[in-house]
């Protein structure tokens, strides 16, 4: 081997060993600085104690999330008070704390300022310190009372870590207020829209049966039990959303009783695809645009033509409900004055507003429509939504 070759082996040796250290050390090099893990820790355990603080503040909640906030906080133990400074949830030692606690709470909840609570150190306990902070919202004032319990006194560090965990439990608290509030007004229009069932439909369904029990008992006893059906189905107190083959069933039992009322004078198509059968949407959303289509598409003819399609549209469902009837002023929609009789379709604001609530802006209802030129009320609902179930 001459002294030109071994010096190019060497060489290549050392390039060799140099892609080998590179390589290693690419695969060993982690992934997040120290710094970069603990704020995604941190925001995991904000997660962790978000969701039971969203159900709302009681017992099992605080319970759950005192643990979260715990960590959140770096103290010895953590305590969650309601607004009357009655303990609901803790973590942690707290043994010679939670006797003066609700007392020092409701200090604090007077004050809407943060107390300092220290205990003496006993033979089963250390002397300790309890930051106990008011949690305070803008709409609604104290919510809660946070206790952090601390070994000695408290520095910056953990004065700070307080007030943001505190706000940071107001944020969650008053949000769960508001889905309450939103499903309290939910239940709401949902009786609004029952009570706007028309009485006249009732009537006329009732007048219709008795007219079949001499002439058709058999008939007769088919929509006394169409017309129960609807009326278990529309006063029902189970859910606030409903899936759409059950709600098809229900128009379904809806138009039935108007056949037999109308006979011929009513033609109706449906055009429904399976793939959409099994979307989730608010409670009572098609009924009475179907209800609205009979009374001003036929009724107000003698006579007329109705269609409900419901289609495939992607990661939508596409549904419809056109009637060829007396249709409406353009300007009444415009002017938003869709929830008056002299707007004449009755329910149509309430069913938008609960569209838009539980989808979005994007999801409210489409009206097309001009005087003796009909009316088609389309909607499009998302088959998948996260927190929306029947």
């Amino acid at each position: 081997m001459t002294a030109t070759t071994a010096v190019v082996l060497l060489v290549m040796a050392a390039v060799v060993a140099g892609a080998v250290v590179v390589i290693t050390r690419r695969g060993t090099r982690p992934l997040t600085t120290p710094t970069e893990r603990a704020v995604h820790a941190a925001l995991h355990t904000a997660s962790l104690a978000a969701r039971p603080l969203r159900r709302g503040l009681d017992a099992a909640s605080a319970s759950e999330a005192a643990p979260h906030l715990r960590t959140l906080t770096g103290a010895a133990a953590v305590v969650l008070a309601g607004p009357d400074g009655t303990v609901l949830g803790h973590d942690g030692p707290v043994d010679g704390t939670l006797d003066e606690f609700p007392v020092v709470a409701r200090r604090a909840v007077d004050t809407e300022r943060r107390v300092l609570l220290r205990t003496a150190a006993t033979a089963d306990a250390p002397a300790r310190s309890v930051v106990v902070q008011p949690v305070l919202t803008e709409g609604a004032g104290v919510v809660c009372v946070l206790g952090v319990v601390t070994l000695g006194e408290p520095g910056p560090g953990l004065l700070g870590a307080c007030t943001e965990v505190a706000r940071y439990v107001g944020e969650q608290v008053e949000l769960a207020e508001l889905d309450a509030s939103r499903a309290r007004l939910d239940r709401a229009e949902v009786r609004a829209l029952r009570a706007q069932i028309s009485p006249h439909f009732i009537y006329n369904a009732l007048t219709t049966i008795a007219s079949f029990v001499r002439t058709d008992p058999d008939r007769a006893r088919e929509l006394v039990l169409e017309f129960a059906d609807f009326t278990r189905y529309s006063f029902r107190t189970a859910g606030e959303f409903t899936v759409l083959s059950d709600e098809l069933r229900n128009i379904d039992r809806y138009l039935t009783l108007e056949r037999a009322r109308f006979g011929d004078s009513l033609d109706v198509t449906v055009q429904i695809a399976p793939e959409v059968l099994g979307v989730v949407l608010p409670f009572l959303a098609l009924q009475p645009l179907v209800e609205n289509a009979v009374r001003h598409g036929v009724a107000g003819r003698g006579r007329g033509r109705i269609t409900v399609i419901a289609a495939d549209a992607g990661t939508d469902a596409a549904i419809s409900i056109e009637d060829d009837g007396v249709g409406m002023d353009p300007e009444l929609l415009r002017s938003g004055d869709l929830g008056s009789e002299e707007g004449v379709h009755v329910g149509l604001a309430n069913v938008d507003d609960r569209l838009r609530a539980a989808f979005g802006n994007d999801y409210g209802l489409v009206v097309e429509t001009a005087p003796d030129a009909g009316t088609k009320v389309s909607m499009r609902i998302p088959k998948f939504r996260a927190g929306i179930r029947p």
